[in-house]
């Protein structure tokens, strides 16, 4: 006959190698609290098994409780996910939340039921209740406790102790007294060590795992539960407390997490305890798992061995990204320099057209006040020849001088000339639209493509810099847009990992790759039918409006005065005027010198206005060059930045394979402790059992059956299965010390 104390450790340890697969499972609780998804694939099974059949809902709820460094409870945000299993529009639901928010759908919330419409209903609340399981974290530094934020910078020899205290319970009768029987929650509290501040570390109640650079300490609690199934800590002490022990140097300590859980203790069969002789087969099921547990580090071996195979890869594919990255830089420093160059030639280029503009006014005025010199030298020479006319000016003196001349001239020899001259110019007058027209149409066009192309550019990228950005999430935090966008809304991911990602979708926006992209998006969208008929579209409505048209009509009038002008002043129609009356002839002269110089004053005023317009576009372009300047600069700092990055990249890569090849190598230990623990452990306590635990068994089967009535924290609808876990953080003691 086994002693009763071997017997007690047997089923002790069968509690703990349960515990172990079901939180191996359920390691993924430890996420944010919208990444449910990895939780409905653990739970899925199992809890849509457990619906109520009167309900047909199953109420999933997790509980993420953030504590201070010495496990004071600061926040608490309770998830819930209600499972429509059998799609009804209205699920009744009970929560004592507050803030309550419907994070994944638009179904509403009232007199304690949700409008499901058939749906799964996903929310989150706040909470102020009491916790069942609170945390106490404490620290000594060289045997005295010392509160985290003096402890900050110190060396020593430093201990912290987790202490848990269950705070939930129910009074039940066990061999005919009333005991306190607490719920059965297993605490798993996890947390990395920088082993360049700690040294020599010591773990009670837990393990530590050193990877060279970093110490990892997995610790396993259960409060209370040496209450629960009334053992002797001198036969078998069941832990409830992790500590760690290390000599520190400049003391800092990053956050931990705990996971609360009696989800193992649910799910353990009460009819199979009920009587020891079915023990067996519980011992049957306990070796199958460690079967299992033996595959799965073969596995793990076999995995580890082919990431080793592949780094080699990696190191290839790095030392290619590193040359490219040293290419992209170089060709950066050149742009650079280009840009430089084209930045002073557009600034010298408009001060040129801005010295030459600002002569404009004084060219203009001059050459006018020429022409009303010889305007009034006219008048002088008209009324000396005895003629009675009205006083010449720039814009009349053509009219009064073909008046004066028709006057004199009896055959009219100058008017025929001069109908004969409008009469073929007002032929072309259509000519001339068409040409006026057609060249302001291209300006036209041109601004109109300028505006599209501008709108489309800040769409292109929009669009690129989205899908990079989701990309970034894929990589760097395994999330889609709107679950990120909804946790950073919730508060559940820090601004330092906000900045980390807006960091790099800007860095990948500015890289070779995307810029292409970009551009090879823009002109592609220019060159559909939709954009090119927006175009012609839009120039159409410019070339209908009324300041354009009388642009038009105004150079075309233009057009047709001066080429009037041109004609009448040509040898064929002076030869022409030649014939005419002596008494005309004076007249006609000095009205083809008019025209000559009227002819040079329109000329001026044409030019003066190309030089303006020219300095405009001078003055855009300095603009644009030095816009161009300062963005080939930020290029080229990024670029600086990416080669940096890469080069360091480079140099980890070597560290990175010798870390898989540790890891590699630890899981053969891993492999060979799992082997050993199996024949030297599992399969001696299996053919070992044999002894009367009934008094246990009561005990452990009150444990169960109040485990399984505690399946939620914030409040359940009468008649719904459900189940809940907690997981607590604390945050780290970082910063600058101060001694």
């Amino acid at each position: 006959m086994i002693h009763i104390k071997h017997m007690k450790n047997a089923l002790l340890k069968t509690l703990a190698v349960s515990v172990c697969v079901a939180l191996a499972a359920g390691g993924a609780y430890a996420l944010a609290p919208d990444k449910q998804a990895d939780t409905e694939k653990v739970t899925e099974e199992t809890t849509v098994a457990a619906a109520s059949e009167d309900t047909g809902a199953v109420k999933d709820e997790t509980v993420y409780v953030l504590a201070g460094a010495d496990g004071s409870v600061q926040k608490i945000i309770v998830s819930d996910w209600l499972k429509n299993t059998l799609g009804a529009q209205q699920l009744s639901d009970s929560t004592t939340l507050s803030d309550i928010e419907n994070v994944k759908g638009d179904e509403s919330f009232a007199s304690g039921s949700w409008d499901a419409q058939g749906n799964d209903i996903y929310y989150q609340g706040n909470s102020d209740q009491e916790l069942p399981v609170s945390m106490k974290v404490t620290y000594k530094l060289d045997g005295k406790e010392i509160t985290p934020q003096e402890l900050l910078g110190k060396s020593g020899k430093v201990t912290i102790r987790f202490d848990y205290t269950n705070n939930s319970y129910e009074t039940v009768e066990i061999g005919g007294k009333q005991e306190k029987i607490y719920v059965p929650f297993v605490m798993l509290t996890g947390m990395l060590l920088d082993n360049e501040v700690f040294r020599n570390v010591e773990v009670t109640n837990g393990k530590l795992i050193n990877d060279g650079s970093r110490s990892a300490v997995v610790g396993m609690a259960f409060p209370s539960l040496q209450e629960n199934l009334a053992i002797d800590k001198e036969q078998f002490e069941i832990p409830d407390f992790l500590e760690i022990t290390a000599d520190v140097s400049d003391f800092a300590f990053g956050m931990t997490i705990t996971v609360a859980t009696n989800e193992p203790f649910s799910k353990l069969d009460i009819e199979a305890l009920g009587d020891m002789t079915d023990l067996d087969s519980s011992m049957q099921e306990m070796t199958d798992a460690m079967d299992q547990l033996l595959d799965g580090s073969a596995q793990l071996y076999d995995g580890l061995e082919t990431l080793l195979e592949k780094a080699g890869e990696l190191s290839e594919g790095v030392d290619k990204l590193a040359a490219g990255s040293q290419e992209l830089k170089n060709g950066c420093d050149t742009l650079n320099s280009g840009a430089g160059t084209l930045q002073s030639g557009a600034q010298q280029l408009s001060d040129g057209l801005n010295t030459l503009s600002a002569n404009n006014d004084t060219l203009n005025g001059g050459a006018k006040q020429v022409f009303e010199t010889l305007l009034s030298t006219a008048d002088t020479q008209i009324a000396a020849a005895g003629l009675d006319v009205q006083k010449l000016t720039i814009e009349n003196y053509a009219k009064v001088l073909d008046e004066v001349i028709t006057s004199l001239d009896t055959n009219a020899v100058y008017q025929q000339a001069l109908d004969t001259v409008t009469k073929a110019v007002e032929e072309q007058r259509g000519y001339i639209t068409q040409q006026v027209t057609a060249a302001v149409k291209q300006q036209v066009t041109a601004q109109v493509t300028q505006a599209v192309k501008q709108q489309v550019s800040e769409k292109v990228t929009a669009a690129v810099r989205e899908t990079v950005r989701a990309a970034v999430l894929k990589n760097a935090l395994n999330m889609d847009t709107e679950s990120y966008d909804k946790a950073v809304a919730a508060g559940t991911i820090g601004t330092a990992t906000v900045a980390r990602i807006n960091a790099a979708v800007d860095q990948q926006m500015q890289s070779k790759d995307v810029q292409q992209q970009i551009q090879a998006n823009i002109t592609a969208q220019m060159n559909t039918q939709e954009i090119q008929s927006t175009i012609a579209a839009n120039t159409d409505a410019q070339m209908n409006t009324a300041a354009v048209k009388k642009t038009i009509s105004d150079n075309v009038e233009a057009q047709v005065k001066k080429a009037i002008s041109d004609n009448m002043a040509s040898d064929e129609v002076q030869k022409t005027l030649a014939a005419a009356s002596e008494g005309a002839k004076s007249l006609i002269a000095l009205k083809s010198s008019l025209d000559s110089y009227n002819t040079f004053y329109l000329g001026l005023q044409t030019y003066t206005k190309g030089v303006s317009d020219a300095a405009a576009g001078a003055a855009a372009l300095k603009s644009g060059s030095s816009d161009l300047k300062a963005g080939t600069q930020k290029l080229c700092s990024g670029a600086e930045e990416l080669n940096n990055g890469v080069l360091a990249l480079k140099g980890s890569v070597p560290a990175l394979i010798e870390g898989v090849t540790k890891l590699r190598d630890g899981a053969q230990q891993l492999s060979d402790g799992l082997k050993q623990f199996n024949s030297e452990g599992i399969q001696k306590l299996v053919s070992a059992i044999d002894g009367d635990l009934s008094g246990l068994t009561e005990r452990l089967k009150a444990t169960v059956s109040v485990s399984q009535r505690y399946n939620n924290f914030s409040g359940i609808e009468s008649g719904m299965s459900g189940q809940v876990r907690f997981i607590y953080r604390t945050e780290g003691i970082e910063g600058n010390s101060e001694e």
